[in-house]
């Protein structure tokens, strides 16, 4: 009780060292977004949006979020703020979420990133910068990638915006890269994906083309790249992605104490930020009683990993891996799966030729992204698991039957 009454009495000094004591918290909060008049990253009323421009307003801080086997673990994290006018930004505490929050965009777009340092509530003594990686994304300007040797860190109390062009489709993740190894550790991590031009022809003022609209009968919902043939069609889409915690790494640093990074081993794997069972429930987790002392109930823990199906759908799964200290090997049992993209790359020849294939399995390193199709056509209603064949990380910590996996639920047609 004492160190949180103590924790509460410093967080209004911490503001102040940041923002200085002459400048308050609206002022320090700047979005730069086309149009947009008022700095809420969107555009309402007369506020003009430019043609094919899309804008996010993210804040970076610290958190808690739950386990699947009831621990709460103190994060560090993202949140989205889009939408919301700049004198309220700088009063959110332990607003972090885990896993971030999913970015999605559309090639052809200029994308205006806004990033608002908003301090740490619980760790008052530190000043680190916070950094947005478009990871994977062929950045041409050094000075909008995230990388503090070549980029900028954005100061507690201060936004910075990035700006991307997207000319190449896929699926990328993105990550604070201020410290890396640290505040991936403690929870700086997110899906990203950016979907092809080739999806404005499913629209229904769209031109006839030649390109399948639909499969097996039914409408597709997008396609993976601009493949002109529809073979990376699919009805049902999903992110995955995967990563773990070290529970003593994130105690000892709510607890103010040396970090031992070489002993650094996880032992709560997850998908988008759950342990199973929790990676199948479909609405927000509550909020971790630590936010309740701060008076904030709002979720940190959005993102579900449960992917519903109907026979006859191609399902899409975005699969990544942004973890810092492990790679994983996942399957479906049961289902047939076909690589048909890596790397935020198109599995396709310089002839044109297909280069997808069918496997069993997929494994992914530290960073690394695949796109994988499941046809559930010639497969039998029911609910299958997706899960990691490392089978030490099918665990909540000591508690057996969790972790790393999650549900692909296909129903009847």
């Amino acid at each position: 009780m004492i160190a949180k009454i103590f924790r509460k009495a410093l967080i209004p000094m911490a503001t102040a060292a940041a923002l200085g004591a002459s400048v308050s918290a609206s002022a320090a909060v700047f979005v730069q977004c086309p149009g947009d008049t008022n700095g809420d990253a969107t555009w309402t009323g007369t506020e003009a949006k430019p043609a094919k421009t899309t804008c996010k307003h993210l804040t970076a801080g610290d958190g808690f979020i739950s386990m699947a086997d009831g621990r709460s673990l103190y994060t560090f994290g993202f949140a989205d703020v889009t939408g919301r006018l700049p004198g309220s930004i700088m009063l959110d505490s332990l607003a972090a979420n885990f896993a971030a929050p999913t970015i999605e965009l559309s090639e052809g777009d200029d994308f205006y990133l806004t990033l608002t340092n908003v301090a740490m509530t619980m760790r008052p003594d530190l000043f680190d910068p916070h950094t947005v990686h478009f990871h994977g994304f062929p950045e041409q300007p050094p000075v909008f990638d995230g990388m503090p040797e070549g980029s900028f860190g954005v100061n507690m109390g201060s936004s910075d915006t990035y700006f991307y062009r997207l000319n190449d489709p896929g699926t990328y993740m993105y990550h604070c890269h201020q410290e890396a190894t640290e505040h991936m550790q403690m929870g700086m991590l997110g899906n990203l994906y950016v979907k092809p031009r080739q999806d404005a022809i499913l629209l229904p003022t769209a031109p006839p083309s030649i390109i399948p609209k639909a499969i097996g009968g039914k409408t597709l919902a997008g396609y993976v790249y601009n493949d002109n043939d529809a073979s990376t069609g699919y009805h049902v889409a999903k992110a995955l992605q995967f990563g773990g915690m070290d529970h003593v790494f994130h105690e000892l640093h709510l607890g103010v104490q040396p970090l031992p990074f070489k002993n650094m081993r996880d032992t709560y794997p997850m998908i988008n930020g759950r342990g199973y069972p929790d990676t199948v429930n479909p609405s927000p987790l509550p909020a971790p009683p630590e936010k309740a002392d701060f008076g904030n109930n709002d979720s940190s823990q959005a993102v579900d990993s449960l992917i519903t199906a109907t026979k006859g759908d191609r399902i899409l799964l975005r699969l990544s891996n942004l973890n810092v200290t492990n790679y994983y090997t996942v399957t479906v049992q049961g289902l047939p799966m076909k690589v048909v993209g890596m790397g935020a790359r198109q599995l396709r020849g310089p002839d044109g030729k297909d280069l997808y294939y069918d496997t069993a399995s997929v494994t992914l390193g530290g960073g690394e992204s695949a796109e994988v199709l499941i046809d559930t056509s010639g497969v039998e209603p029911g609910t299958y698991f997706l899960y990691t064949t490392n089978l030490n990380f099918l665990s909540n910590f000591d508690q057996d039957n969790g972790g790393m996996m999650t549900e692909i639920v296909i129903a009847a047609q």
